[in-house]
Protein backbone atom coordinates (compact mmCIF):
# COMPACT_ATOMS: atom_id res chain seq x y z
CA UNK A 1 0.00 0.00 0.00
CA UNK A 2 1.36 3.33 -0.74
CA UNK A 3 -0.13 5.65 1.85
CA UNK A 4 2.10 7.25 3.62
CA UNK A 5 1.25 6.70 7.64
CA UNK A 6 3.18 9.37 9.35
CA UNK A 7 0.65 10.69 11.85
CA UNK A 8 1.82 10.83 15.51
CA UNK A 9 -0.73 10.27 18.36
CA UNK A 10 -1.19 12.81 21.09
CA UNK A 11 -2.44 12.77 24.47
CA UNK A 12 -5.68 14.66 25.03
CA UNK A 13 -7.14 15.23 28.26
CA UNK A 14 -10.63 16.23 29.57
CA UNK A 15 -10.59 17.41 32.55
CA UNK A 16 -13.83 18.41 34.84
CA UNK A 17 -15.99 19.31 31.82
CA UNK A 18 -19.75 20.61 32.68
CA UNK A 19 -21.55 21.89 30.20
CA UNK A 20 -25.06 24.03 30.93
CA UNK A 21 -27.88 25.01 28.64
CA UNK A 22 -30.14 26.72 30.57
CA UNK A 23 -31.73 24.23 33.22
CA UNK A 24 -30.05 21.45 31.29
CA UNK A 25 -26.91 20.21 32.64
CA UNK A 26 -25.25 18.26 29.63
CA UNK A 27 -21.95 17.02 31.23
CA UNK A 28 -21.18 16.96 34.57
CA UNK A 29 -17.93 17.12 35.83
CA UNK A 30 -16.16 14.78 32.64
CA UNK A 31 -12.65 13.76 33.26
CA UNK A 32 -11.66 11.75 30.02
CA UNK A 33 -7.92 10.88 29.60
CA UNK A 34 -7.30 9.12 25.86
CA UNK A 35 -3.41 8.02 25.91
CA UNK A 36 -1.55 8.92 21.98
CA UNK A 37 -2.65 6.69 19.39
CA UNK A 38 -5.36 5.16 21.64
CA UNK A 39 -9.11 4.99 19.81
CA UNK A 40 -11.44 5.46 22.63
CA UNK A 41 -15.37 5.00 22.48
CA UNK A 42 -17.75 6.90 24.18
CA UNK A 43 -21.16 5.10 24.44
CA UNK A 44 -24.26 5.78 25.92
CA UNK A 45 -27.98 6.72 24.92
CA UNK A 46 -29.15 10.04 23.25
CA UNK A 47 -29.27 13.00 25.40
CA UNK A 48 -25.66 10.97 27.86
CA UNK A 49 -23.50 14.32 27.13
CA UNK A 50 -21.38 12.24 24.42
CA UNK A 51 -21.80 14.25 21.51
CA UNK A 52 -21.42 17.20 24.08
CA UNK A 53 -17.76 15.98 24.91
CA UNK A 54 -17.07 15.60 21.16
CA UNK A 55 -17.97 18.81 20.05
CA UNK A 56 -15.98 20.78 23.40
CA UNK A 57 -13.14 18.80 22.37
CA UNK A 58 -13.54 20.03 18.22
CA UNK A 59 -13.68 23.63 19.03
CA UNK A 60 -17.36 23.41 18.27
CA UNK A 61 -18.75 24.25 21.26
CA UNK A 62 -17.70 25.79 24.48
CA UNK A 63 -17.48 24.12 28.14
CA UNK A 64 -19.13 25.97 31.17
CA UNK A 65 -15.93 24.82 33.02
CA UNK A 66 -13.22 22.63 33.22
CA UNK A 67 -10.63 22.26 30.72
CA UNK A 68 -9.25 20.35 27.31
CA UNK A 69 -5.92 19.41 26.77
CA UNK A 70 -3.84 17.98 23.78
CA UNK A 71 0.16 17.22 23.57
CA UNK A 72 0.34 19.23 27.04
CA UNK A 73 -1.12 22.20 25.71
CA UNK A 74 -4.71 23.75 26.99
CA UNK A 75 -6.79 24.33 23.85
CA UNK A 76 -9.72 25.27 26.13
CA UNK A 77 -9.98 28.76 24.30
CA UNK A 78 -8.75 27.72 21.13
CA UNK A 79 -10.89 28.43 17.98
CA UNK A 80 -12.07 25.05 15.84
CA UNK A 81 -10.29 26.03 13.38
CA UNK A 82 -6.86 26.22 14.94
CA UNK A 83 -6.94 22.81 16.63
CA UNK A 84 -5.74 20.15 13.55
CA UNK A 85 -8.26 17.78 14.04
CA UNK A 86 -10.34 16.44 11.62
CA UNK A 87 -14.23 14.96 11.79
CA UNK A 88 -16.32 12.36 10.36
CA UNK A 89 -20.11 13.26 10.66
CA UNK A 90 -23.29 11.03 10.68
CA UNK A 91 -24.31 13.02 7.74
CA UNK A 92 -20.78 12.48 4.73
CA UNK A 93 -21.27 15.80 4.08
CA UNK A 94 -19.24 15.89 0.69
CA UNK A 95 -19.39 18.92 -1.62
CA UNK A 96 -21.26 17.28 -4.55
CA UNK A 97 -20.17 19.56 -7.03
CA UNK A 98 -16.01 18.08 -6.70
CA UNK A 99 -15.41 14.75 -7.18
CA UNK A 100 -13.93 11.79 -4.70
CA UNK A 101 -10.34 13.42 -4.81
CA UNK A 102 -11.10 16.73 -5.10
CA UNK A 103 -13.09 16.27 -1.76
CA UNK A 104 -10.23 14.59 0.03
CA UNK A 105 -7.85 17.92 -1.07
CA UNK A 106 -10.02 20.52 -0.03
CA UNK A 107 -8.67 20.55 3.63
CA UNK A 108 -4.97 20.68 2.06
CA UNK A 109 -6.23 23.33 -0.43
CA UNK A 110 -7.70 25.56 2.30
CA UNK A 111 -4.08 24.98 3.95
CA UNK A 112 -1.97 26.36 1.23
CA UNK A 113 -0.93 23.07 0.05
CA UNK A 114 0.07 23.28 -3.63
CA UNK A 115 -1.34 21.10 -6.62
CA UNK A 116 1.06 18.50 -6.43
CA UNK A 117 1.14 17.84 -2.62
CA UNK A 118 -2.57 17.84 -2.38
CA UNK A 119 -2.77 15.55 -5.41
CA UNK A 120 -0.27 13.11 -3.99
CA UNK A 121 -1.72 12.98 -0.52
CA UNK A 122 -5.39 13.24 -1.18
CA UNK A 123 -4.49 9.71 -3.35
CA UNK A 124 -2.34 8.14 -0.75
CA UNK A 125 -5.80 8.66 1.78
CA UNK A 126 -7.70 7.39 -0.86
CA UNK A 127 -5.74 4.65 -1.51
CA UNK A 128 -5.71 3.92 2.17
CA UNK A 129 -9.31 3.86 2.05
CA UNK A 130 -9.37 1.81 -0.93
CA UNK A 131 -11.35 3.81 -2.97
CA UNK A 132 -8.49 4.80 -5.82
CA UNK A 133 -10.52 3.56 -8.44
CA UNK A 134 -13.10 6.07 -7.96
CA UNK A 135 -10.99 9.18 -7.25
CA UNK A 136 -12.89 10.89 -10.13
CA UNK A 137 -16.28 9.83 -8.92
CA UNK A 138 -18.91 12.42 -7.91
CA UNK A 139 -20.59 12.03 -4.43
CA UNK A 140 -23.74 11.17 -6.51
CA UNK A 141 -21.82 8.19 -8.08
CA UNK A 142 -20.96 6.52 -5.04
CA UNK A 143 -22.57 4.69 -2.60
CA UNK A 144 -23.31 5.62 1.16
CA UNK A 145 -20.69 3.06 2.34
CA UNK A 146 -18.14 5.25 -0.50
CA UNK A 147 -18.87 8.21 0.74
CA UNK A 148 -18.11 7.58 4.03
CA UNK A 149 -14.97 6.47 3.16
CA UNK A 150 -14.34 9.49 1.45
CA UNK A 151 -15.24 11.77 4.29
CA UNK A 152 -12.62 9.22 6.45
CA UNK A 153 -9.70 9.97 3.53
CA UNK A 154 -10.61 13.72 3.57
CA UNK A 155 -10.65 13.92 7.71
CA UNK A 156 -6.95 12.21 7.63
CA UNK A 157 -5.97 13.80 4.61
CA UNK A 158 -4.83 16.84 6.96
CA UNK A 159 -2.78 14.57 9.10
CA UNK A 160 -4.69 15.79 12.21
CA UNK A 161 -3.71 15.44 15.71
CA UNK A 162 -6.84 13.80 16.75
CA UNK A 163 -9.51 12.17 15.06
CA UNK A 164 -13.62 12.41 16.12
CA UNK A 165 -15.97 10.41 14.72
CA UNK A 166 -18.91 11.38 15.51
CA UNK A 167 -21.76 8.53 14.99
CA UNK A 168 -20.46 8.08 11.60
CA UNK A 169 -22.22 4.31 10.45
CA UNK A 170 -25.63 5.72 11.66
CA UNK A 171 -26.71 6.46 8.42
CA UNK A 172 -25.42 2.87 6.88
CA UNK A 173 -27.46 -0.65 6.38
CA UNK A 174 -25.80 -3.15 8.67
CA UNK A 175 -23.76 -4.93 6.39
CA UNK A 176 -21.94 -1.40 5.20
CA UNK A 177 -21.78 -0.93 8.80
CA UNK A 178 -19.76 -3.85 9.95
CA UNK A 179 -17.60 -3.82 6.75
CA UNK A 180 -17.06 -0.03 7.44
CA UNK A 181 -16.25 -0.47 11.24
CA UNK A 182 -13.77 -2.73 10.44
CA UNK A 183 -12.03 -0.61 7.73
CA UNK A 184 -12.20 2.73 10.55
CA UNK A 185 -10.23 0.40 12.98
CA UNK A 186 -7.51 -0.98 10.66
CA UNK A 187 -6.68 2.71 9.10
CA UNK A 188 -6.75 3.99 12.78
CA UNK A 189 -4.06 1.38 13.63
CA UNK A 190 -2.00 1.33 10.60
CA UNK A 191 -1.97 5.64 10.60
CA UNK A 192 -1.58 5.76 14.64
CA UNK A 193 -3.95 9.02 15.29
CA UNK A 194 -5.89 9.45 18.46
CA UNK A 195 -9.30 8.89 17.69
CA UNK A 196 -12.24 9.49 19.38
CA UNK A 197 -15.17 7.48 18.17
CA UNK A 198 -19.08 8.97 19.38
CA UNK A 199 -22.07 6.07 19.05
CA UNK A 200 -25.07 4.80 20.77
CA UNK A 201 -24.46 1.31 19.88
CA UNK A 202 -22.74 -0.90 21.72
CA UNK A 203 -21.62 -3.67 19.41
CA UNK A 204 -19.76 -1.02 17.12
CA UNK A 205 -17.85 -0.15 20.61
CA UNK A 206 -17.37 -3.00 22.18
CA UNK A 207 -15.86 -4.27 18.44
CA UNK A 208 -13.57 -1.40 17.54
CA UNK A 209 -12.29 0.98 20.33
CA UNK A 210 -9.37 0.22 23.01
CA UNK A 211 -11.27 1.91 25.49
CA UNK A 212 -14.97 1.83 25.94
CA UNK A 213 -16.35 5.17 28.16
CA UNK A 214 -19.91 4.15 29.21
CA UNK A 215 -21.94 7.65 29.89
CA UNK A 216 -25.63 8.35 31.33
CA UNK A 217 -26.78 11.90 32.47
CA UNK A 218 -23.19 13.89 31.67
CA UNK A 219 -21.35 11.35 34.02
CA UNK A 220 -18.66 8.76 32.84
CA UNK A 221 -19.83 5.65 34.50
CA UNK A 222 -17.29 3.45 33.48
CA UNK A 223 -14.30 3.60 31.27
CA UNK A 224 -12.53 0.07 30.54
CA UNK A 225 -11.28 -2.23 28.12
CA UNK A 226 -14.56 -3.98 25.57
CA UNK A 227 -14.03 -6.73 27.58
CA UNK A 228 -13.90 -4.99 30.96
CA UNK A 229 -16.70 -3.04 30.32
CA UNK A 230 -18.76 -6.37 29.14
CA UNK A 231 -17.95 -9.01 31.89
CA UNK A 232 -17.22 -7.02 34.91
CA UNK A 233 -19.80 -3.38 34.67
CA UNK A 234 -19.16 -1.08 36.93
CA UNK A 235 -22.74 0.37 37.90
CA UNK A 236 -26.30 -1.75 36.82
CA UNK A 237 -26.44 1.40 33.88
CA UNK A 238 -23.52 0.28 32.74
CA UNK A 239 -24.62 -3.75 33.26
CA UNK A 240 -28.07 -3.39 31.39
CA UNK A 241 -26.66 -0.74 29.11
CA UNK A 242 -24.40 -3.41 27.39
CA UNK A 243 -26.48 -6.25 27.76
CA UNK A 244 -27.57 -7.87 30.80
CA UNK A 245 -31.31 -7.22 30.66
CA UNK A 246 -32.44 -10.11 32.13
CA UNK A 247 -33.77 -8.66 35.85
CA UNK A 248 -33.82 -12.19 38.08
CA UNK A 249 -34.74 -12.49 41.77
CA UNK A 250 -31.73 -13.06 43.60
CA UNK A 251 -30.09 -13.74 47.00
CA UNK A 252 -26.95 -13.24 48.29
CA UNK A 253 -24.79 -15.11 50.78
CA UNK A 254 -20.90 -14.58 51.34
CA UNK A 255 -20.34 -13.14 48.15
CA UNK A 256 -22.40 -15.63 46.36
CA UNK A 257 -26.10 -15.18 44.58
CA UNK A 258 -28.64 -17.96 44.98
CA UNK A 259 -30.68 -17.19 41.59
CA UNK A 260 -32.58 -19.41 39.25
CA UNK A 261 -31.67 -22.78 41.41
CA UNK A 262 -27.96 -21.81 41.20
CA UNK A 263 -25.55 -20.49 42.62
CA UNK A 264 -22.84 -17.69 41.02
CA UNK A 265 -20.32 -15.75 42.38
CA UNK A 266 -20.96 -11.55 42.37
CA UNK A 267 -19.57 -9.04 40.74
CA UNK A 268 -17.82 -5.89 42.73
CA UNK A 269 -20.16 -3.28 43.43
CA UNK A 270 -23.57 -6.02 44.01
CA UNK A 271 -24.92 -5.74 47.41
CA UNK A 272 -23.28 -7.61 49.91
CA UNK A 273 -26.08 -9.44 51.77
CA UNK A 274 -29.82 -10.47 51.70
CA UNK A 275 -32.35 -9.79 49.01
CA UNK A 276 -31.78 -8.29 45.41
CA UNK A 277 -31.91 -8.15 41.76
CA UNK A 278 -29.44 -9.80 39.56
CA UNK A 279 -29.10 -8.47 36.10
CA UNK A 280 -27.58 -11.35 33.87
CA UNK A 281 -26.64 -11.38 30.49
CA UNK A 282 -29.08 -13.68 27.80
CA UNK A 283 -26.15 -15.89 27.02
CA UNK A 284 -25.47 -16.73 30.77
CA UNK A 285 -28.53 -18.41 30.72
CA UNK A 286 -28.90 -22.37 29.91
CA UNK A 287 -32.15 -24.02 28.93
CA UNK A 288 -32.64 -27.93 29.10
CA UNK A 289 -35.70 -30.06 28.11
CA UNK A 290 -38.40 -30.72 30.63
CA UNK A 291 -39.53 -28.63 33.82
CA UNK A 292 -41.94 -26.06 34.81
CA UNK A 293 -40.86 -23.60 32.81
CA UNK A 294 -42.42 -22.76 29.43
CA UNK A 295 -40.89 -21.35 25.84
CA UNK A 296 -42.99 -18.73 24.92
CA UNK A 297 -41.32 -18.03 22.02
CA UNK A 298 -38.08 -18.41 19.93
CA UNK A 299 -36.17 -15.39 17.65
CA UNK A 300 -34.19 -16.50 14.88
CA UNK A 301 -30.93 -13.93 14.09
CA UNK A 302 -28.85 -16.04 11.66
CA UNK A 303 -25.82 -17.83 13.77
CA UNK A 304 -27.68 -17.48 17.15
CA UNK A 305 -31.21 -17.40 18.04
CA UNK A 306 -33.61 -15.99 21.58
CA UNK A 307 -35.22 -18.19 23.28
CA UNK A 308 -38.06 -16.41 25.60
CA UNK A 309 -39.13 -18.59 28.70
CA UNK A 310 -42.07 -17.84 31.19
CA UNK A 311 -41.11 -18.85 34.55
CA UNK A 312 -43.13 -20.89 37.39
CA UNK A 313 -44.06 -17.26 38.61
CA UNK A 314 -45.20 -15.31 35.37
CA UNK A 315 -41.61 -13.45 35.07
CA UNK A 316 -40.23 -13.95 31.61
CA UNK A 317 -36.87 -14.07 30.68
CA UNK A 318 -34.68 -14.60 27.81
CA UNK A 319 -31.58 -17.09 26.63
CA UNK A 320 -29.28 -16.83 23.82
CA UNK A 321 -27.49 -19.51 22.81
CA UNK A 322 -26.92 -20.90 18.75
CA UNK A 323 -29.33 -21.68 16.67
CA UNK A 324 -28.32 -25.26 16.32
CA UNK A 325 -29.56 -25.58 20.05
CA UNK A 326 -32.90 -23.29 19.67
CA UNK A 327 -33.82 -26.08 17.40
CA UNK A 328 -34.25 -28.49 20.23
CA UNK A 329 -36.88 -25.92 21.63
CA UNK A 330 -40.50 -25.09 20.53
CA UNK A 331 -43.58 -22.53 21.64
CA UNK A 332 -44.86 -24.04 24.63
CA UNK A 333 -42.34 -26.67 25.30
CA UNK A 334 -41.85 -27.53 29.55
CA UNK A 335 -38.53 -26.63 29.97
CA UNK A 336 -35.70 -25.74 33.24
CA UNK A 337 -33.38 -22.67 33.64
CA UNK A 338 -30.57 -22.56 35.15
CA UNK A 339 -27.33 -20.27 34.96
CA UNK A 340 -23.94 -20.64 33.66
CA UNK A 341 -21.09 -20.66 36.15
CA UNK A 342 -20.52 -16.75 35.51
CA UNK A 343 -20.16 -13.47 38.17
CA UNK A 344 -23.25 -11.42 38.25
CA UNK A 345 -24.06 -8.02 39.44
CA UNK A 346 -26.78 -7.91 42.43
CA UNK A 347 -28.84 -4.32 42.98
CA UNK A 348 -31.11 -3.33 45.35
CA UNK A 349 -34.68 -4.25 44.64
Amino acid sequence: MSATVDTTGVRVELTDLTRVYGSVKALDGLTLRIEPGEFVALLGPSGCGKTTAMRILAGLDEATSGSVTVDGRDVTSVPANKRDMGMVFQAYSLFPHLTALENVEFGLKVRGKGKGERSSRAGDMLDLVGLSAHKAKYASELSGGQQQRVALARALAIQPRVLLLDEPLSALDAKVRTQLRDEIRRVQLEVGTTTLFVTHDQEEALAVADRVGVMSQGRLEQLAPPADVYENPATPFVAEFVGLNNRVPARVVDGTAELLGSRVPTLPGSIESGSGTALLRPESVSVTASGEATVKSIAFLGAISRVYVELADGAVIHAQMSTAQAQHFAPGAPVSVGVEQTRVLVVPG
